[in-house]
C-alpha cells in the first residue's frame, strides 16, 4: 500500500469513511464495538501471518531485507500498519505494512518473486483450514460449553476468522496493483517495469477504487469465498461427527 498521503487513498478512505456512515454502521455503537471484537482478532491474524510469509519467504529465497527491517516474525505489531488498523476499525478497509524486498537479492528472481507474492494467500488459505479443523475440535470436545455465551462467542471469533483469511486471500488475488495478484501477472506475462506496468501501477488505487465503489470486488468475494467457506464448514461438521 502506497503512502498515506497518496491523493487515490485519500478520497478513496473518505468514500469509504462516507459509506460507512451512511450505511448505519455506527447507528447502534455497542453493535458496531462487538462487531470490532468479534472480527479484530481475525483480521489482526491474517494480516500479520500475511505478512509474515511474504517477509520469511523472501529471507529464505536469498533477501534479507525483510530480517534486517525486522519483519521476519510473527509478532503481530511488526507488521500492522496503525493508520490501515484504525481504518479497518472503523471504515472496514485498510492494510497491513507492507514487507520491503529487494529482487536483486534472489537467485532467480521471476520465480522467486511468484513464490514471495503467493506466500501471503497461500497462509491466509491454510490458515482458514487450521482454524476450521479447531472449530471442528471446540465443537466436539467442550460439551455444553458451546451452548454458553462465552462458548458461542468464541465459536464467531473462530468463524469470523476463517472468513476473514479467505477474503484476504482473494482480495490480494485480484490482478490490481498494488494487490500480491498483480505481482504474479506481471511476472507471468513478462510486463514488468515496462510501459504498460508503470502505467497501471500508476493508476492502480484508482481501478482499484472504482472496482471497491461500483460493487465488483463484493461480487467477486462472494461469489468465490461462500462456496469455499461453506466447503469449509462441510468439512468441520465432517470432523465433528467422526
Amino acid at each position: 500500500m502506497r503512502r498515506f498521503t497518496d491523493p487515490s487513498i485519500l478520497i478513496f478512505l473518505l468514500i469509504m469513511a462516507y459509506m460507512a456512515i451512511s450505511s448505519g454502521r455506527f447507528s447502534s455503537p455497542v453493535d458496531w464495538f462487538m462487531g470490532v471484537l468479534l472480527t479484530l482478532p481475525g483480521i489482526v491474524l491474517g494480516l500479520a501471518l500475511h505478512e509474515f510469509a511474504h517477509a520469511y519467504s523472501a529471507y529464505k529465497l536469498g533477501d534479507d531485507t525483510p530480517r534486517l527491517q525486522g519483519r521476519v516474525t510473527i509478532n503481530p505489531i511488526a507488521h500492522m500498519d496503525p493508520i490501515g488498523l484504525i481504518c479497518i476499525i472503523f471504515i472496514g478497509f485498510g492494510w497491513g505494512k507492507p514487507v520491503m524486498i529487494n529482487p536483486m537479492n534472489f537467485r532467480y528472481r521471476r520465480r522467486d518473486e511468484i513464490i514471495v507474492s503467493l506466500a501471503g494467500v497461500a497462509t491466509n488459505f491454510v490458515l482458514a483450514i487450521v482454524l476450521t479443523i479447531v472449530y471442528a475440535i471446540f465443537i466436539r470436545t467442550t460439551g455444553m460449553f458451546v451452548m454458553t455465551t462465552m462458548g458461542h462467542t468464541i465459536q464467531l471469533m473462530i468463524l469470523y476468522a476463517i472468513r476473514i483469511n479467505l477474503v484476504l486471500m482473494v482480495f490480494n488475488l485480484l490482478p490490481i496493483p498494488p494487490l500480491d495478484g498483480f505481482s504474479v501477472l506481471s511476472e507471468l506475462l513478462r510486463i514488468k517495469y515496462t510501459d504498460i506496468w508503470y502505467k497501471l501501477y500508476q493508476n492502480g488505487m484508482w481501478i482499484l477504487m472504482a472496482l471497491v465503489l461500483f460493487g465488483v470486488v463484493r461480487t467477486i468475494i462472494n461469489v468465490t469465498v461462500n462456496p469455499m467457506f461453506n466447503g469449509l464448514m462441510r468439512l468441520a461438521s465432517t470432523l465433528v461427527l467422526l
